[in-house]
């Protein structure tokens, strides 16, 4: 896992070339990794902020779901009037289609 095997492949010429070296050549690694001797101060311990707790009054829940509601109801008819052009767009340029059509069709004809 540490050392990767890579595979020989075979060229086109269904000829196999070896690896330039084996993993049996590598030398192992020996010895310990150094200890850290050096000495850090530990960060200081800052206290916890409490937070206010949010309390809201029957009429500010009653604006807050106003207010949600109406955000709701805007971005629905923002979606709606886009879905709409879109497909208004769609029908004008069939009809544009159709009469262009009709009218190179009856070049053809004369």
């Amino acid at each position: 896992m540490i050392r990767p095997k890579i595979p020989v492949n075979p060229l086109p010429t269904s000829l196999v070339t070896p690896l330039a070296h084996q993993a049996a050549d590598l030398e192992p690694r020996t010895g310990t990794v150094p200890a850290c001797d050096c000495h850090h101060t530990p960060a200081p311990a800052t206290p916890r902020v409490q937070l206010p707790a949010v309390r809201l009054t029957p009429a500010g829940l009653v604006a807050v779901v106003a207010g949600g509601a109406g955000l709701v109801l805007v971005v629905g008819a923002v979606l709606v009037s886009m879905l709409l052009a879109v497909a208004i767009t769609g029908a004008s340029v069939a009809v544009c289609a159709v009469v262009l059509r009709s009218l190179l069709n009856g070049q053809n004809h004369r």
